[in-house]
Order: structure tokens, then C-alpha cells, then sequence
């Protein structure tokens, strides 16, 4: 089947993309709402960008039915520092009803059994029950598209793995196993993928 994606509705282009550009890593973003609780959500549309510095993009939509900035984007734009998690598959009920739309300043955490910690060197708290957390301060904020779709970039400033996950090889280097992390990938409409086979193929040298 050949798809032209030209003159296409975008809700179709977002229904192909999301079901053929697979697995995607979900960020399970933390921000701070006006009154000092913390609004919880979940990005799809997600990835590491560069090293120097260390980049994480992270696209944000509006609010469904509404052509309003979701509260993610309103709160890192108003106190620049905000904390992606990586969840787990014991997680995946969660990562979805935190995608729930709420009015602005409601938190999802109040209808959610997840435990907040001190996350060190961040102004913000990490889920405790995440393997991998991203400390992040605010980049740049680019907007594309006729949405438009904001393009969030966060600088990572700490990053906290749990002990579990962390390894070192025969040389002695810090590695992470992805297995004792289990992250979920995100799938077309309501589908996640876990964490699967293994396997290497060297690099050219």
C-alpha cells in the first residue's frame, strides 16, 4: 500500500504515524502546577536530541476540544524545570489514566496510588516507583506546525537510576540493563509494547 501523505487530515496523518513509527519511548512528565502540587503526563512524540548538551525534545499538543497549551507546556514555560520518567510495565495503567484531561492546576497524582521522593540536585520529586528519572531545566520552547505542536527542549541536569538497573562491563564501564528497567513503548491507539529480545551485531570498525 502506497499513502500520499499530501493534502491528508491530520488526525489520519497522526492515526498513521503513531501506529507505523513504533515501539516510541514514553516520557512520563512531572511539573509543578501554580499551587505547588504537580501535574503528571505522558509523551509519546519523544527522544534524546544531542549530548552536548544534553538535550531531551519532547512534543506537546493542546488540550482536546479546547486549542488550549496543555498544562505541561504552561508549567515548564512559567518555572523552567520539569522531570521525565521512564516507566515500566507494572506502570502502564497509570501512564494512561494520567493522560485523563484535567482542569488546569488539577492534579493527576490525587487519583493515582504513586509515591513522590526527594530527587537530588532537583527542585522537583521523582516517582519513587520509576527505574529511570530525568532531571530537566528548560531549553528552548520551539513551536512547528499549524496545531501548533510545541516542541519542549530540556537540558538534563541529574539523571537517577535504580540500583537494580546499573551494571558494569568486563572493562569496567557504567552500562544500564534495559531488561531490569522494562520501559514500555508506546504502539498505535491504546497499544503498548514491553520490553522484548535482546541481541547484538558489532559495529563496524
Amino acid at each position: 500500500m502506497l499513502i500520499d501523505v499530501e493534502g491528508l487530515d491530520p488526525k489520519d496523518a497522526y492515526h498513521i504515524l503513531t501506529q507505523t513509527v513504533i515501539p516510541r519511548p514514553v516520557a512520563w512528565v512531572l511539573t509543578e502546577n501554580p499551587d505547588g502540587g504537580f501535574n503528571l503526563a505522558p509523551f509519546s512524540f519523544f527522544t534524546p536530541i544531542t549530548s552536548s548538551p544534553p538535550l531531551l525534545m519532547i512534543s506537546v499538543g493542546k488540550k482536546p476540544a479546547q486549542a488550549v497549551a496543555k498544562d505541561t507546556r504552561v508549567n515548564i514555560e512559567a518555572r523552567k524545570h520539569f522531570v521525565v520518567h521512564i516507566a515500566h510495565r507494572d506502570l502502564a495503567a497509570a501512564v494512561t489514566e494520567s493522560s485523563r484531561t484535567l482542569p488546569h492546576g488539577e492534579s493527576e497524582l490525587e487519583n493515582l496510588d504513586l509515591e513522590l521522593v526527594d530527587f537530588e540536585g532537583s527542585t522537583l520529586p521523582r516517582l519513587k516507583d520509576c527505574h529511570v528519572a530525568f532531571a530537566c531545566e528548560l531549553y528552548d520552547i520551539k513551536e512547528i506546525g499549524d496545531g501548533p505542536q510545541s516542541l519542549v527542549f530540556g537540558k538534563v541536569t541529574r539523571i537517577w537510576v535504580s540500583d537494580s538497573a546499573v551494571r558494569y562491563d568486563e572493562k569496567d564501564r557504567l552500562t544500564f540493563d534495559g531488561a531490569a528497567i522494562d520501559p514500555i513503548g508506546r504502539l498505535g491507539g491504546s497499544e503498548y509494547v514491553t520490553f522484548g529480545e535482546v541481541f547484538k551485531i558489532p559495529r563496524p570498525s
